[in-house]
């Protein structure tokens, strides 16, 4: 179990750059504190065609990493993006680590 605040399948708001206030879902979360977010920060590439590979060439969109300082976990209760936590819930063998939002204590994790 991974222990990041930001995971794969999160919504996500974006609090600054050129898509701020934005929402999208993460599709991949990078080594590097990079996140690549569904419909975000999409810029247009020059892509060489390279027959071997069947790559047809030309210009592309494509969705680009943001650092994960730049997004955070998105509240439905309170519309809003907010900071999140870890807590430890239950006792004993049942113990486990959840994240939950700063704000209002709510468990973000089921």
């Amino acid at each position: 179990m991974s222990s990041s605040k930001i995971r794969n399948g999160d919504e996500v708001m974006v609090v600054s750059g050129k898509d701020r206030g934005r929402r999208g879902t993460v599709t991949r979360v990078l080594a590097n504190d990079k996140v690549v977010v569904e419909g975000i920060n999409m810029v247009k590439k020059h892509v060489r065609p390279d027959p071997n590979a069947g790559i047809q060439g030309g210009i592309e969109e494509r969705e680009m990493p943001l650092h994960v300082s730049n997004v955070m976990l998105y509240n439905p209760q309170t519309e809003k993006g907010e900071r999140v936590g870890f807590k430890w819930l239950g006792e004993g063998e049942d113990r486990r680590k959840v994240r939950v939002f700063k704000s209002s204590g709510e468990v973000v994790d089921a």
